[in-house]
């Protein structure tokens, strides 16, 4: 087992490296609507109701007891994940295949990541899962007094999108998007920058056009200010600003490239120096630029990279650790792709939390110390 984990914390940074690569690939399809919906093919062994109590072969942690004999983590027949508004298509589409596959009842709710976090660290519930797409809200806030480790499996980009007859719609492209949304009669909306990661890296890329970046900016400040003036909060969650767009309540959204590429409504991918999609030091330090202030927190700019974890306060962390192991082989990676994420692989788990980390999950991942620029 150390040599294989060994293998696989040699590969993960060039896994990582892949990525932006393999965006652009997305990015395409998802321009020429080929981004579509897919199921699952094939999952992982394991199975089981209330009283499945195997050990690695379903996906249980095995513990000690006083006499030091192994035991496994009861399984129950149900479980409950708390995710961000932006994992709900992935997370879906895997619901009824991983439901099948391990006989277990799920329940989702999706929520912008800090409220999903704020549900278990400020209303006190339990979850098995908690998704969110920015993984430093479980470094930062659920680690250490409600979970012991995380992992870090998919990562993602800002874009545009809009109706066929949004205003200034024939004209907009990426060389010229700042122009477009700071007309007097568009409205831009994007989610609440305290409760949702998709909120506050909108107003992050806004900032960053205004930033020097390589010698150059895309706008000056005055451009800036009027970004914001046009800009709304109609919503909390990214996930209900689609149907407020067709509506034509709002112009135009930011919000996620995989969200973008799967709705089938036209979109706009934005630079890299905005879109804060490159894991590599110069991008992180121009990222680090911009901080967006809220009621919940400060945020600072860095690279996307979703986290998922079992809480410590899961009733049924075997079934966590079976999502999260769902999500870091082939089956999850699939609906990853498919749905315009781009997986992290293999998924990387911070190195001093290693040893808390599922048996299960850890033959599927790689303990480092940083992920690119990112310190975990």
């Amino acid at each position: 087992m150390s040599e294989q984990r060994s293998e696989r914390r040699d590969t993960a940074e060039s896994g990582w490296r892949k990525a932006a690569s393999r965006r652009q690939y997305l990015t395409a399809a998802g321009a020429a609507g080929v981004a579509a919906l897919a199921g699952c093919s094939g999952g992982n062994s394991g199975g089981g109701g209330s009283e499945d109590t195997e050990t690695e072969a379903s996906g249980g942690d095995s513990t000690a007891t006083e006499t030091g004999t192994p035991t496994a983590t009861p399984m129950g027949d149900s479980m409950t994940i708390f995710h961000a508004g932006s994992l709900a298509p992935p997370f879906s589409e895997a619901e009824p295949q991983f439901e099948e596959e391990y006989g277990v009842d799920v329940t989702r709710e999706a929520k912008g990541s800090v409220a999903s976090t704020q549900k278990i660290t400020q209303q006190g519930r339990s979850a098995d899962v908690l998704g969110v797409s920015d993984f430093r809200l479980i470094r930062n806030r659920i680690l250490p007094d409600y979970g012991d480790w995380y992992a870090i499996f998919t990562t993602n980009s800002m874009s545009i999108q809009y109706r066929e007859d949004s205003p200034g719609a024939d004209e907009i492209s990426s060389d010229n998007w700042w122009e477009i949304l700071t007309r007097d009669d568009v409205t831009i909306g994007h989610s609440d920058p305290a409760v949702d990661p998709g909120g506050y890296r909108a107003v992050m890329s806004q900032q960053l056009g205004a930033i020097e970046f390589q010698g150059e900016r895309l706008y000056d400040d005055a451009t800036y200010q009027q970004l914001r003036e046009n800009s709304t909060v109609p919503t909390g969650t990214e996930t209900n600003l689609e149907g407020q767009l067709e509506s034509g309540e709002l112009d135009y959204v930011f919000y996620y490239q995989s969200i973008s590429a799967s709705s089938g409504l036209p979109y706009v991918d934005l630079q890299p120096e905005v879109d804060l999609s490159r894991a590599n030091s110069e991008y992180a330090e121009h990222y680090a630029k911009a901080e967006v202030e809220t009621g919940s927190g400060t945020f600072t700019g860095a690279p996307i990279a979703y986290g998922i974890t079992v809480p410590s306060v899961a009733e049924s962390p075997g079934r966590g650790a079976q999502w999260v192991e769902y999500f870091a082989t082939d089956p999850g990676r699939t609906v990853l792709e498919d749905l315009g994420l781009v997986p992290v692989d293999p998924i990387v788990v911070p190195a001093g939390a290693e040893d808390a980390v599922p048996d299960s999950v850890m033959e599927v991942a790689s303990a480092q110390e940083n992920l690119g620029p990112l310190e975990l």
